[in-house]
Order: C-alpha cells, then structure tokens, then sequence
C-alpha cells in the first residue's frame, strides 16, 4: 500500500481514532480481510458476516501484525471506527488511488475476466511491476483490496469489474479511475438479475463512459453489442478481433489437438506467430483482449507477442488439463459456469477428443439465469449430443435434470443425473478407462471444483 498515516486513513475514511496512542504511525502493507493474512504494518478490516464477525478477530489481527482495524464498533483495539467498513474500506482505496500514478487499467465483460487478467498480467510484468485482481475479487469488497495492495512505484494496476446491477461498475470506476478500459464481450451471466443481454450491454459500458478523453477504450469488434459501445465514450477506441475491422487482430487461426489455439497476431505492420498455453478457442478472444490493453498501455509488440506465447492461466479451475500416465484427461473448468463458457468448453473437450477418444462431461447447474434457465440448460444438452459427447453427467437439481433429458430426447444414450457432488466421484470413477477425456464445470455454487481437483490428483 501506499503509505498513509492512521491520522490521514481516518481523515479519508471519516472515522474517529480508538485506543491509538500515535496517530503518525504509517500503514505501509495492504488491508486484509482476513485475520490470517494480515500484514506486518498494514491494517485489518473488520467485516460483519452472516456466521463469522471480523470484531471478534480484530485482537488476532494485532498480534499478527495490524497497525489498527478498520471497526463499526470498539474492539480493544488501536483502530479507525467508520459507520461502515465497506464503504471506507472504497474510501481509502479512493485515497490511495489518487496518489497512485501509474497506468489503471480495468476488465469487464460477462466472462473471460480473470482469464484475460492472468494473461495481461503476465505481459506485463515483462514491461515492468504489477498489481492485479487476485482470483476473482471484482466485488465491493474485493475490487478495494487489490486498489490498497498497489505501491508508489508499482508500474501497472489491473483491476477486474464485476457488476450484478446497473451502477456497480461506475460505483468502482469512481473508486480507482481507469485510464484503459476493456469490454470482453456480452453473454447470458447474470441475464437473471439484469433481463437481457442488451440491458447487461449498458451496464458494462458505464465502464467505457468513465474514461475521460486520454483514455483509451479496448472494444471486442466481434461482439455487435460491445463494438457499438464506441457510441458512448471520449476516448480514444481500439478494437479487437478477427475482423479486418479489428485493430488488434487474429489471422491464420488454428486449434492443435489439445485446443490450444494458433494464431498470427497483427496489429498495425507488425505480425508474429502466437500458440496459447491455454486449452479451449473463448481463450482466443481473451488472448487479443490481453495483447490490445497491453498495446495501449505502452508495451511493444514483440513483448505482448512473446508474453501470450505459451501463456497459461495462473487463476485455477479454468480449463486446467491434467493428463494421468494412465491415459485419462481431466479438464478442470469448474470455476464458475455460464451458458457461453459452457458451450465454449463442450467444443474443447470435442477438439481435444477429436472422435476417437471417449468423452465425458460433468456438468452442474448455471446460476442466476432468471426465468431463461429451463431453456438454457435445454440447450446445453443439447449441444451434448450434437457434438456427440460420450457420457453426460449432470449434477444439481430441477435444472441440471432438463440438461439431462434434453440430451437424451436429443439422441445421447448415456446420460446419469445426481442431485449432489458427493456422489460424482464415484459415479466417474466407476467406468474410467485409458483414453477417457473428462470435462467438469459448474457453477461456483455447485462446488465442483473441488471433485474436478481431487479427480485430477488420482482416480
């Protein structure tokens, strides 16, 4: 973290010192919600729970290496007592970022996030320091935890933005103000909470409209709904994609046996042979989202070429292959699942199987899908038996139940439905054989990552 006073922090996050005896003591590390990953010199936000209250951990915190906690409440403790921790812990962030003055850049989109994060990041660092997301925390509490781990000196921060409604995005722009902002694209994630795709298209572009006119807007020139985004910005546009009307773009694509694709990324006059490290074609699409921010915040192109090539993702639990000496293939993409990344991830494992290789997939249901969900999980059941997937699990409720007999009235013959991922395991385990390619994905909730990770480590 920046370095800030308690006096300054209490002063940006209008709270009122308790038990701290020197309010010049500087906070040096980063803000941690979690007692256990508490920092020597940096401070402890005591968050309230359903089942857990940070106020009880403030004590350990100390002892770990707190400078004060970040309180709705007196704990004992030296600490910065706030109405609310959430809001100041934004409110801090905001104070931090305006003393930061290295490139912001920030990533949206319905899917592809984190991926294309862990991408751009690894570019990146070629060129100089980075701060970026950790996992997945693109949320109110998430986003102003990675804004305070930034330094003085640190050369890029990347920021993932998450939204569930219409002003969260703006909400954090206006936190750590980006100069380069990127839309991935617009899917079905969360059509739920927002009712369609178009009113998810507006929501994400209060990204583009926090750009000021220095800024520089990364646009997917293949998504109609993300390409007519360059309608509502003041910034200077660059398009991806693999269109002739892409700036930064993907020519001679190819995917190898193991779905990695092959490409010739060009931008302008310069072109260069690219192989991704990473299984399944979506990653195309974050590939050149990566290579286009990169691009725009300085970095040569030779760099951003020799940073994508052999890229893999650092994030887990997304299209992680683990090839067993037995022959079995087992592709770990159960971090989270929406009807695009699942379909994205059925064509992998038919790439990877390449019709001679027997396939299984294990599918849990796709969350906040509103009243689309019967239909979508049809869907996906469908698209199982048209690209003559082996053996389709599917595990959850009512929902992943219609994926199950959609596929069968669609011509698939080996189809098992369970409610729970307990029974998953075995269910896989009792019919493995060499040469089998197993898919597992689900939504978060389904908590599938952890039967596709105990899979990979030994059947």
């Amino acid at each position: 973290m920046i370095p800030m006073t308690l006096a300054e922090i209490a002063h940006a996050v209008s709270g009122r010192l308790d038990a701290v005896s020197n309010d010049q003591v500087t906070v040096t590390a980063p803000t941690a919600f979690d007692s256990r990953h508490v920092e020597t010199g940096g401070l402890f936000a005591a968050l309230g729970g359903n089942r857990v209250d940070g106020h009880d951990f403030a004590t350990a915190a100390i002892e770990q290496g707190a400078v004060a906690v970040l309180a709705s409440r007196p704990t004992g403790c030296p600490a910065i007592i706030v109405d609310d921790v959430v809001t100041a812990m934004s409110d801090l962030a905001h104070a931090v970022a305006t003393r930061y003055t290295g490139s912001v850049l920030a990533i949206t989109g319905s899917a592809g996030k984190t991926s294309t994060k862990d991408l751009l990041t690894q570019i990146l660092a070629r060129h100089g320091s980075v701060v970026a997301t950790q996992r997945s925390f693109n949320n109110e509490i998430g986003f102003p935890h990675t804004v305070l781990r930034v330094e003085a000196d640190t050369d890029f921060l990347v920021l993932e933005m998450g939204a569930r409604g219409r002003g969260h995005i703006s909400h954090l722009a206006a936190i750590a103000r980006p100069q380069i902002g990127a839309v991935l694209g617009i899917g079905s994630a969360h059509i739920g909470e927002f009712g369609s795709r178009e009113a998810i298209a507006v929501a994400k572009r209060e990204l583009i409209e926090a750009l000021d006119a220095t800024g520089i807007a990364v646009l997917n020139a293949d998504d109609a709904l993300v390409a007519a985004m360059a309608d509502h910005t003041r910034a200077q546009v660059l398009r991806f994609g693999t269109g002739t009307d892409a700036d930064v773009r993907a020519t001679d694509i190819n995917l190898d046996a193991s779905a990695r694709a092959q490409f010739t990324l060009r931008h302008g006059d310069d072109s260069a042979p690219v192989t991704l490290g990473v299984a399944g074609e979506h990653h195309l699409t974050n590939a050149l989202a990566a290579a286009a921010l990169a691009l725009s915040a300085g970095v040569e192109f030779v760099t951003v070429a020799a940073g994508l090539n052999g890229t893999v993702l650092v994030s887990g639990s997304r299209m992680e292959v683990t090839e067993h000496p037995d022959g079995i293939t087992v592709i770990n993409d159960a971090f989270n699942a929406s009807p695009d990344s699942v379909e994205a991830a059925l064509r992998s494992l038919a790439t990877i199987a390449a019709t001679v290789r027997p396939t299984i997939a294990v599918l849990g249901e796709m969350r906040e899908l509103g009243d689309t969900a019967p239909e979508l999980h049809a869907k996906i059941g469908r698209q199982v038996a048209d690209l003559g997937i082996g053996t389709l699990i599917t595990v959850g409720g009512h929902h992943a139940g219609l994926m199950a007999t959609a596929a069968r009235d669609a011509g698939s013959a080996q189809v098992t439905h369970i409610e729970t991922k307990d029974q998953v395991l075995a269910v896989i385990t009792e019919g493995l054989r060499g040469r089998d390619v197993v898919l597992i994905k689900g939504a978060n909730s389904a908590g599938l990552f952890e039967t596709a990770a105990a899979l990979a480590v030994g059947h």
